[in-house]
């Protein structure tokens, strides 16, 4: 059961916990096939290949490990591996890239992020915690959170302790004071346990619960933790 008396502050995951992360990446992912239609035809051909795109991941994987927790460069050089492979300017990679980011930080918040947002800023510092590459303030959220923290950034991507230790550490309180909140059962809420968080589930698809270890808090979202706040 969440003990609402230890919490001193959140973390928050970012992707498929404040805003759907498919429709996000499937709507980037069109702008630079769109893009590379433009100014390098024969890497969009690749691109639109599954097998080819397939290939072009796997070769990242495998021979490229130190990029694992920067998802940014894994896509940065799998452009320009794409790009080379077509025999087109390796060189387009940063600004085809920057095409597909850009669009990838125009997400589309859950109805109920924003007022959630607002009430636990008032209440607590926030911080988010991230794998990916989302940037809280091009996606225009920046003004609730006191830190931010990522994978790429930090070296380490959930469900290592040591990412969850240091969001805590970024706003000054122990592991066991931080109420975590996301969406993956896995990564977010075993991950932050095991960091000696507390942890709350955001079940928006009525997913069945996949683990032994129970979490502190279901919520179906944002909305029901802020109504239990306030009481």
């Amino acid at each position: 059961m969440l003990d609402i008396s230890k919490i001193r502050a959140i973390s928050l995951d970012l992707d498929d916990t404040l805003w759907p992360i498919w429709p996000t990446i499937e709507r980037a992912e069109k702008v630079l096939h769109d893009w590379l239609n433009d100014h390098a035809p024969m890497a969009a051909a690749l691109f639109s290949s599954p097998t080819a795109l397939r290939e072009i991941r796997d070769y990242m994987a495998a021979n490229r490990p130190d990029l694992k927790h920067d998802l940014s460069a894994v896509r940065r050089e799998s452009i320009r591996l794409a790009l080379y492979r077509a025999g087109e300017n390796p060189l387009l990679a940063d600004t085809a890239f920057e095409v597909f980011f850009a669009e990838r930080q125009r997400v589309e918040l859950f109805d109920d992020v924003l007022p959630a947002l607002a009430l636990l800023a008032q209440r607590f510092p926030v911080v988010s915690l991230s794998n990916g590459n989302a940037d809280v303030h091009r996606v225009g959220l920046g003004q609730y959170f006191q830190a931010s923290i990522t994978a790429r950034e930090f070296g380490v991507g959930k469900p290592d302790p040591r990412i969850f230790h240091a969001a805590a550490g970024a706003v000054d309180v122990k592991p066991d004071e931080v109420l975590h909140i996301g969406d993956d059962a896995t990564l977010d809420v075993l991950g932050a346990i095991n960091s000696g968080m507390q942890a709350a589930w955001v079940n928006r698809a009525d997913h069945m619960w996949p683990h032994d270890q129970e979490p502190h808090l279901v919520l179906t979202n944002l909305t029901e933790l802020c109504e239990l706040l306030r009481v």
